[in-house]
């Protein structure tokens, strides 16, 4: 398993690839990978001949007040787990090596991102969609994995994608979550221990919403109270929001008349974390 830090060399290295004939996955994370990016791992292992692991701290998807400076960094750790999952290969770029003196250019994209998480972080999306792109002409990969827990950008890529007549298959793969429940991220880092168990929250009105769907629930307003409920009775907790919006366009249903999404942002303390389940999957 190889670590490369300049674009040369990792299309170098996929050039080798090509000529022999193999497939190639891309994994695009920020890095201190946790069991959730092990999944992906391990989803684009089994699918292609090669799998390459970007390990980049995207600057230009943190906001000026985000946590760009502390946000968890461990290269150590993360190419130990890539190699116990099949990884072939790190793409650890430096910021400048992504972004030289004088970049100008952005992916940019209305509708999908006005929503959500879209509200609250309005650089985010763009950052996001403009350096997977960035990644995707780099390593040319036949398909690229994302975890359904960031729901929202798994849309924005899909669709992204789809508008650029990209040729990549975009494959979203199930959240992976603690015993306890709590979704894997690697901002639950942050979290002390009284935070840590009142993150819980999280996942409480996650599983509630998704009981009262199968029970036949189908009024976005009556499910979202009654989550609202659950994450306010913790004290610990402020919720950025809680909204029940179409699986494609992205946009608020009053219903569930249709494949939707329920996504919830909860400060806990000052650590923003995220959930959500899609109905289709219940």
């Amino acid at each position: 398993m190889k670590i490369l830090k300049t674009i040369e060399e990792v299309r170098s290295q996929i050039k080798e690839w090509r000529k022999q004939g193999l497939t190639v996955g891309l994994v695009p994370t920020m890095g201190y990978l946790h069991e959730g990016h092990a999944s992906l791992i391990d989803a684009s292992h089994k699918e292609n001949d090669k799998t390459v692991v970007s390990d980049f701290v995207n600057p230009m998807q943190f906001g000026p007040s985000e946590d760009l400076e502390s946000y968890p960094r461990d290269i150590a750790h993360d190419a130990k787990l890539v190699e116990a999952h099949g990884g072939d290969l790190i793409f650890h770029p430096e910021p400048a090596e992504m972004y030289h003196e004088g970049f100008s250019s952005f992916v940019d994209m209305t509708v999908l991102t006005q929503e959500l998480c879209g509200l609250s972080r309005p650089v985010h999306f763009r950052g996001v969609c403009t350096v997977v792109t960035k990644l995707f002409n780099i390593i040319q990969p036949d398909r690229a994995y994302f975890g359904k827990k960031d729901a929202q950008q798994l849309a924005v890529i899909q669709h992204m994608v789809d508008d650029l007549n990209m040729n990549i298959e975009i494959i979203g793969c199930p959240i992976v979550r603690e015993e306890d429940g709590l979704a894997k991220s690697s901002r639950n880092t942050y979290l002390n221990a009284e935070e840590r168990k009142a993150a819980l929250v999280l996942s409480k009105a996650i599983f509630l919403g998704m009981q009262m769907v199968k029970d036949g629930e189908k009024e976005s307003a009556v499910i979202i109270q009654k989550m609202q409920e659950t994450i306010a009775a913790e004290p610990l907790a402020k919720a950025d929001y809680v909204k029940i919006v179409d699986c494609t366009t992205m946009q608020q249903i009053p219903s569930l008349d249709r494949p939707a999404l329920c996504a919830i942002a909860v400060y806990i303390g000052k650590t923003r974390l995220i959930d959500n389940f899609f109905t289709e999957d219940l």
